[in-house]
């Protein structure tokens, strides 16, 4: 049967999400009906809300950062049952595609950056509102108290674990940790740079603590940061408007030749070549994992990749989502790392404008939503 739920619908681009009663189909064959219990706000839904997103079909429901229960299932489906905790996963893993069956990426063909996801595999949406149809974004739309996704959008997790908390695993801590432990692959002893301290860019900072990392500098304009990243691992944090030099040349006084390990987690061009060149110019290894502005373009010297630098992208972390997801929610469960530092703020769903008014200011690291 169709749910009416609360909902947060993006109606036109660069404007505040509205609370709306949303109409929530059952879902069809191969598709599973979850209610969200929490969702983080992630710095990719205020990019998407802003326009900085490809191929975003308005109106639509975003977040894609959600914890929850299985209502309903559809004919086909296997891999969850009613009851059960699962995060949607807002990479899928298909397991079927050359791209799942490819162990050196985590790059599902059906990822939005090849195939929209407004719309469910059958190009029609489970939304309804006002008697229009909405928009799906991701497949998983979190910012919904009932939303439905494809069964390749989903993972079942641990039966006690905390969905308040680990919600953060479906996008920001997964991609920031795994950008450290599966995309750099940071060697212990080593040296780390970290652009941007952020949700994302923090959980960077516990992946190189965790890889064994001797030195990790964390960077932000923003010295409210530097004491949580210094909780985490970091051994020291600068300010690049603190500098009349930028701060590549900073960095590159700091350590002799440059860092071993560089992660721009901003999302601006400028800051992602400065990250390439604070890397040890014949062995160093840039990782780019902040969303860059839609349409942007890069501007760099090839010489600095001539000498033997390495330049990275890293899609939510590099874990095929569906087989990791649910090992890193365990080795949560089992105190092997603490995400919960991350969360700065827990609001009520109704408050989400507010959320992202934390972000936006600076004020937050991570606001989680509960209906």
């Amino acid at each position: 049967m169709v749910i009416k739920c609360k909902a947060a619908v993006a109606w036109e681009v660069d404007k505040p999400l509205s609370i709306e009663e949303v109409e929530v189909a059952p879902p069809k064959a191969h598709e599973v009906r979850v209610k969200i219990v929490a969702t983080g706000i992630c710095g990719t839904d205020d990019h998407v809300l802003k326009g900085s997103i490809p191929n975003i079909d308005y109106p639509f429901i975003p977040g894609h950062e959600g914890a929850g229960i299985v209502e309903s299932i559809g004919e086909g489906v296997t891999c969850v049952k009613p009851g059960d905790k699962v995060i949607p996963l807002c990479l899928p893993q298909c397991g079927e595609c050359s791209f799942c069956l490819n162990p050196d990426t985590n790059c599902c063909l059906k990822t939005h950056l090849h195939e929209s996801q407004n719309l469910m595999p059958d190009k029609t949406s489970r939304f309804t509102c006002k008697g229009k149809a909405i928009h799906h974004f991701l497949w998983i739309s979190t910012f919904s108290e009932y939303t439905v996704m494809p069964d390749s959008a989903i993972a079942r997790i641990d039966d006690d674990a905390p969905l308040d908390k680990v919600c953060l695993f479906g996008c920001g801590f997964s991609t920031g940790y795994g950008a450290a432990i599966n995309t750099a692959k940071v060697k212990p002893g080593s040296t780390c740079a970290i652009f941007g301290l952020g949700g994302v860019g923090l959980s960077v900072v516990v992946g190189c603590k965790s890889a064994g990392a001797s030195r990790i500098i964390g960077i932000d304009i923003n010295k409210d940061k530097f004491t949580k990243a210094r909780e985490l691992g970091a051994t020291e944090c600068i300010n690049p408007q603190d500098f009349k030099k930028p701060i590549q040349e900073v960095l590159l006084e700091m350590t002799g030749h440059g860092v071993d390990y560089s992660f721009e987690v901003v999302g601006h061009t400028d800051t992602m070549v400065a990250a390439l060149v604070s890397c040890h110019m014949g062995s160093g290894t840039c990782v780019l994992v902040g969303t860059p502005p839609l349409g942007s373009q890069l501007s760099f010297d090839p010489l600095l990749l001539f000498t033997g630098r390495t330049w990275k992208g890293c899609l939510i972390g590099g874990w095929k989502t569906k087989d990791s997801i649910p090992k890193l929610v365990s080795g949560y469960m089992e105190k092997k790392f603490n995400p919960d530092v991350l969360i700065t703020h827990t609001l009520p769903f109704d408050k989400i404008n507010e959320g992202f008014e934390l972000l936006q200011s600076g004020k937050s690291i991570h606001t989680v939503l509960v209906f």
